[in-house]
Protein backbone atom coordinates (compact mmCIF):
# COMPACT_ATOMS: atom_id res chain seq x y z
CA UNK A 1 0.00 0.00 0.00
CA UNK A 2 1.36 3.54 -0.94
CA UNK A 3 1.94 5.59 2.20
CA UNK A 4 -0.61 8.53 1.97
CA UNK A 5 1.48 11.09 1.69
CA UNK A 6 2.70 9.33 -1.60
CA UNK A 7 -0.81 9.03 -2.35
CA UNK A 8 -1.33 12.68 -2.03
CA UNK A 9 1.61 14.15 -4.60
CA UNK A 10 0.45 11.19 -7.02
CA UNK A 11 -3.28 12.45 -7.02
CA UNK A 12 -1.79 15.74 -7.51
CA UNK A 13 0.37 15.22 -10.59
CA UNK A 14 -1.94 13.27 -12.15
CA UNK A 15 -4.43 16.36 -12.15
CA UNK A 16 -1.76 18.50 -13.16
CA UNK A 17 -1.36 15.83 -16.42
CA UNK A 18 -4.81 16.44 -17.45
CA UNK A 19 -3.98 20.30 -18.12
CA UNK A 20 -0.63 19.43 -19.76
CA UNK A 21 0.29 19.20 -23.54
CA UNK A 22 3.64 18.49 -25.59
CA UNK A 23 6.70 18.32 -24.21
CA UNK A 24 5.67 19.21 -20.56
CA UNK A 25 2.80 16.25 -20.57
CA UNK A 26 5.83 13.54 -21.49
CA UNK A 27 7.86 15.00 -19.06
CA UNK A 28 5.72 14.64 -16.21
CA UNK A 29 4.40 11.05 -17.62
CA UNK A 30 7.58 10.19 -17.26
CA UNK A 31 8.46 11.45 -13.69
CA UNK A 32 5.12 10.20 -12.35
CA UNK A 33 5.47 6.77 -13.88
CA UNK A 34 9.31 6.65 -11.88
CA UNK A 35 7.74 7.33 -8.80
CA UNK A 36 5.48 4.74 -8.92
CA UNK A 37 7.60 2.11 -9.69
CA UNK A 38 9.98 3.16 -6.62
CA UNK A 39 6.94 3.24 -4.68
CA UNK A 40 6.16 -0.21 -5.36
CA UNK A 41 9.80 -1.07 -4.39
CA UNK A 42 8.35 -0.84 -0.86
CA UNK A 43 11.48 1.62 0.01
CA UNK A 44 11.26 3.11 3.02
CA UNK A 45 9.99 6.67 4.12
CA UNK A 46 13.07 8.50 3.67
CA UNK A 47 14.05 7.04 0.88
CA UNK A 48 11.25 7.57 -1.46
CA UNK A 49 10.75 11.24 -0.10
CA UNK A 50 13.98 11.76 -0.96
CA UNK A 51 13.22 10.63 -4.68
CA UNK A 52 10.39 12.29 -4.66
CA UNK A 53 12.04 15.86 -4.15
CA UNK A 54 14.70 15.45 -6.59
CA UNK A 55 12.01 14.09 -9.08
CA UNK A 56 9.99 17.35 -8.38
CA UNK A 57 12.84 19.06 -8.71
CA UNK A 58 13.46 17.85 -11.81
CA UNK A 59 9.77 18.21 -12.88
CA UNK A 60 9.32 21.95 -12.09
CA UNK A 61 12.65 22.62 -13.91
CA UNK A 62 11.57 20.95 -16.88
CA UNK A 63 7.74 22.92 -16.96
CA UNK A 64 9.93 25.97 -16.57
CA UNK A 65 11.67 25.80 -19.65
CA UNK A 66 10.51 27.81 -22.31
CA UNK A 67 11.33 26.37 -25.82
CA UNK A 68 12.25 29.26 -28.24
CA UNK A 69 9.92 29.72 -31.68
CA UNK A 70 10.96 29.28 -34.82
CA UNK A 71 11.09 32.80 -35.08
CA UNK A 72 13.34 33.63 -32.17
CA UNK A 73 15.79 30.60 -33.41
CA UNK A 74 16.35 32.52 -36.32
CA UNK A 75 17.02 35.92 -34.50
CA UNK A 76 19.78 33.58 -32.36
CA UNK A 77 21.33 31.95 -35.39
CA UNK A 78 21.36 35.57 -36.68
CA UNK A 79 23.47 36.74 -33.91
CA UNK A 80 25.60 33.90 -34.05
CA UNK A 81 26.15 34.42 -37.65
CA UNK A 82 27.17 38.18 -36.78
CA UNK A 83 29.55 37.12 -33.96
CA UNK A 84 31.50 34.89 -36.45
CA UNK A 85 31.89 36.68 -39.60
CA UNK A 86 32.83 40.05 -36.96
CA UNK A 87 35.40 37.41 -35.96
CA UNK A 88 36.69 35.83 -39.27
CA UNK A 89 37.30 39.95 -40.12
CA UNK A 90 39.06 40.75 -37.05
CA UNK A 91 40.87 37.53 -37.12
CA UNK A 92 42.56 38.41 -40.82
CA UNK A 93 45.20 41.15 -40.09
CA UNK A 94 45.96 41.69 -43.88
CA UNK A 95 44.91 44.44 -45.90
CA UNK A 96 43.79 46.86 -43.13
CA UNK A 97 44.96 50.52 -44.25
CA UNK A 98 45.33 53.70 -41.28
CA UNK A 99 42.54 56.53 -41.06
CA UNK A 100 43.33 57.92 -38.10
CA UNK A 101 45.52 58.31 -35.28
CA UNK A 102 44.49 60.15 -32.63
CA UNK A 103 47.64 61.72 -29.89
CA UNK A 104 46.15 59.50 -26.82
CA UNK A 105 46.35 56.26 -28.95
CA UNK A 106 43.19 55.53 -30.23
CA UNK A 107 43.53 54.56 -33.96
CA UNK A 108 40.84 54.01 -36.91
CA UNK A 109 41.79 51.66 -39.44
CA UNK A 110 39.57 50.22 -42.67
CA UNK A 111 39.55 47.58 -44.74
CA UNK A 112 37.51 46.70 -48.29
CA UNK A 113 36.11 43.42 -48.43
CA UNK A 114 34.37 42.15 -51.55
CA UNK A 115 31.43 40.86 -49.82
CA UNK A 116 30.85 43.76 -47.54
CA UNK A 117 32.06 46.70 -48.51
CA UNK A 118 34.57 49.02 -46.48
CA UNK A 119 34.60 48.11 -42.70
CA UNK A 120 36.48 50.33 -40.02
CA UNK A 121 38.43 49.05 -37.15
CA UNK A 122 38.59 51.17 -33.64
CA UNK A 123 41.21 50.21 -31.38
CA UNK A 124 41.22 52.33 -27.97
CA UNK A 125 42.11 51.51 -24.15
CA UNK A 126 40.06 52.72 -21.48
CA UNK A 127 40.93 53.19 -18.33
CA UNK A 128 38.33 51.47 -16.34
CA UNK A 129 37.87 47.73 -15.73
CA UNK A 130 36.28 45.27 -18.12
CA UNK A 131 33.16 44.81 -15.90
CA UNK A 132 32.79 48.30 -16.07
CA UNK A 133 32.73 48.74 -19.89
CA UNK A 134 30.41 45.61 -20.34
CA UNK A 135 28.18 47.02 -17.73
CA UNK A 136 27.72 50.93 -19.79
CA UNK A 137 27.48 48.89 -23.39
CA UNK A 138 25.37 46.05 -22.59
CA UNK A 139 22.94 46.31 -19.00
CA UNK A 140 22.18 49.83 -20.17
CA UNK A 141 22.50 49.83 -23.49
CA UNK A 142 18.95 52.04 -23.55
CA UNK A 143 20.86 54.90 -22.19
CA UNK A 144 23.59 55.33 -24.79
CA UNK A 145 21.34 58.34 -25.90
CA UNK A 146 22.08 59.97 -22.92
CA UNK A 147 25.87 60.35 -23.33
CA UNK A 148 26.41 59.88 -27.08
CA UNK A 149 25.96 62.75 -29.15
CA UNK A 150 25.46 60.19 -32.60
CA UNK A 151 22.41 58.54 -31.01
CA UNK A 152 19.39 59.57 -30.01
CA UNK A 153 18.14 56.65 -28.86
CA UNK A 154 18.38 52.98 -28.37
CA UNK A 155 15.23 50.76 -27.57
CA UNK A 156 15.42 46.89 -26.49
CA UNK A 157 12.25 45.55 -28.67
CA UNK A 158 12.72 42.02 -27.52
CA UNK A 159 14.89 39.94 -25.34
CA UNK A 160 15.53 36.42 -26.32
CA UNK A 161 17.36 33.74 -24.09
CA UNK A 162 20.10 35.52 -21.71
CA UNK A 163 22.34 36.62 -24.69
CA UNK A 164 20.36 37.84 -27.60
CA UNK A 165 17.91 41.04 -28.23
CA UNK A 166 16.38 42.94 -30.78
CA UNK A 167 16.89 46.52 -30.68
CA UNK A 168 15.70 49.90 -32.84
CA UNK A 169 18.38 52.43 -32.69
CA UNK A 170 18.03 55.94 -33.79
CA UNK A 171 20.87 58.05 -34.96
CA UNK A 172 20.95 61.93 -34.87
CA UNK A 173 21.93 63.74 -38.16
CA UNK A 174 25.67 64.95 -38.29
CA UNK A 175 26.79 68.79 -38.11
CA UNK A 176 25.32 70.48 -40.93
CA UNK A 177 22.93 67.74 -41.51
CA UNK A 178 25.36 66.19 -44.27
CA UNK A 179 24.19 62.61 -43.42
CA UNK A 180 20.56 63.19 -42.27
CA UNK A 181 18.65 60.79 -39.52
CA UNK A 182 19.15 57.51 -39.78
CA UNK A 183 17.69 54.54 -37.50
CA UNK A 184 18.74 50.52 -37.74
CA UNK A 185 16.61 47.19 -36.52
CA UNK A 186 19.60 44.98 -35.49
CA UNK A 187 20.04 41.45 -33.73
CA UNK A 188 22.47 41.75 -31.11
CA UNK A 189 24.36 39.23 -29.50
CA UNK A 190 26.69 39.08 -26.16
CA UNK A 191 28.99 36.38 -25.49
CA UNK A 192 31.86 36.11 -22.84
CA UNK A 193 34.45 33.40 -23.25
CA UNK A 194 36.63 33.67 -19.74
CA UNK A 195 38.07 37.57 -19.88
CA UNK A 196 36.79 38.29 -22.96
CA UNK A 197 33.64 40.21 -23.76
CA UNK A 198 32.03 40.16 -27.74
CA UNK A 199 29.49 42.20 -28.67
CA UNK A 200 27.99 41.16 -32.06
CA UNK A 201 25.16 42.28 -34.16
CA UNK A 202 23.45 42.70 -37.44
CA UNK A 203 20.61 44.17 -39.16
CA UNK A 204 17.32 42.12 -39.34
CA UNK A 205 13.92 42.75 -40.11
CA UNK A 206 11.02 43.25 -37.36
CA UNK A 207 7.30 42.96 -38.06
CA UNK A 208 6.40 45.29 -35.18
CA UNK A 209 9.01 48.57 -35.96
CA UNK A 210 8.40 49.21 -39.63
CA UNK A 211 10.39 52.05 -41.39
CA UNK A 212 9.90 55.07 -39.23
CA UNK A 213 8.81 58.92 -40.68
CA UNK A 214 11.28 61.28 -40.94
CA UNK A 215 14.55 58.61 -40.73
CA UNK A 216 16.21 56.44 -43.70
CA UNK A 217 16.27 52.88 -42.24
CA UNK A 218 20.14 51.94 -43.16
CA UNK A 219 21.53 48.48 -42.23
CA UNK A 220 24.34 47.65 -40.23
CA UNK A 221 26.67 44.58 -39.58
CA UNK A 222 28.54 42.08 -39.35
CA UNK A 223 29.54 44.17 -36.50
CA UNK A 224 30.91 43.58 -33.34
CA UNK A 225 32.95 45.07 -30.19
CA UNK A 226 35.49 43.03 -28.16
CA UNK A 227 36.70 43.96 -25.07
CA UNK A 228 39.45 42.38 -22.92
CA UNK A 229 41.73 43.31 -19.97
CA UNK A 230 44.58 45.26 -20.61
CA UNK A 231 47.50 42.37 -19.88
CA UNK A 232 49.20 43.05 -16.97
CA UNK A 233 46.63 46.19 -16.27
CA UNK A 234 43.01 44.61 -15.05
CA UNK A 235 42.27 47.97 -14.31
CA UNK A 236 42.08 49.20 -18.07
CA UNK A 237 40.55 47.75 -20.47
CA UNK A 238 41.17 47.03 -24.46
CA UNK A 239 38.34 47.99 -26.54
CA UNK A 240 38.28 46.95 -30.36
CA UNK A 241 35.09 47.86 -32.65
CA UNK A 242 34.11 46.73 -36.11
CA UNK A 243 32.19 48.80 -37.75
CA UNK A 244 30.23 48.21 -40.89
CA UNK A 245 27.10 49.69 -42.50
CA UNK A 246 25.52 50.59 -44.86
CA UNK A 247 23.69 54.12 -44.69
CA UNK A 248 21.50 54.40 -47.92
CA UNK A 249 20.80 57.15 -49.86
CA UNK A 250 22.67 58.77 -52.37
CA UNK A 251 26.21 59.55 -50.27
CA UNK A 252 29.67 60.06 -51.68
CA UNK A 253 32.23 57.33 -50.20
CA UNK A 254 34.44 60.01 -49.17
CA UNK A 255 31.68 61.78 -47.11
CA UNK A 256 31.13 58.03 -45.54
CA UNK A 257 34.11 57.39 -44.91
CA UNK A 258 34.97 60.89 -42.88
CA UNK A 259 32.18 60.18 -41.00
CA UNK A 260 32.56 56.70 -39.99
CA UNK A 261 35.72 56.90 -38.61
CA UNK A 262 34.79 60.18 -36.75
CA UNK A 263 32.04 58.63 -35.52
CA UNK A 264 34.22 55.72 -33.63
CA UNK A 265 36.75 58.55 -32.49
CA UNK A 266 33.90 60.40 -30.99
CA UNK A 267 32.32 57.24 -29.53
CA UNK A 268 35.50 56.34 -27.97
CA UNK A 269 35.96 60.16 -25.90
CA UNK A 270 31.90 59.88 -24.84
CA UNK A 271 32.55 56.41 -23.53
CA UNK A 272 35.37 57.79 -21.48
CA UNK A 273 33.54 60.83 -20.32
CA UNK A 274 30.70 58.52 -19.30
CA UNK A 275 32.92 56.06 -17.47
CA UNK A 276 34.43 58.62 -15.36
CA UNK A 277 30.98 60.48 -14.26
CA UNK A 278 29.98 57.11 -13.48
CA UNK A 279 32.72 56.64 -11.30
CA UNK A 280 32.43 59.88 -9.78
CA UNK A 281 28.92 59.41 -8.55
CA UNK A 282 29.51 56.01 -7.27
CA UNK A 283 32.40 57.33 -5.01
Amino acid sequence: MLPATFKLCAAISYRHLRNMTGLRRQAAVAISQELSRLACRSAGPGAWINQVRRRSSLLSSRLEEKPFSEAEMSYIKQGEEALQKSLSILGDQDGWKTETVVDNGDKVLSKVLPDVGKVFRLEVVVDQPLDAVYSELVDNMEQMGDWNPSVKEVKILQKIGKDTVITHEKAAATPGNIVGPRDFVSVRCAKRRGSTCVLAGMATTYGAMPEQQGFVRAENGPTCMILRPVAGDPSQTKLIWLLSIDLKGWLPKTIINQVLSQTQVDFANHLRERLARTVAVSC
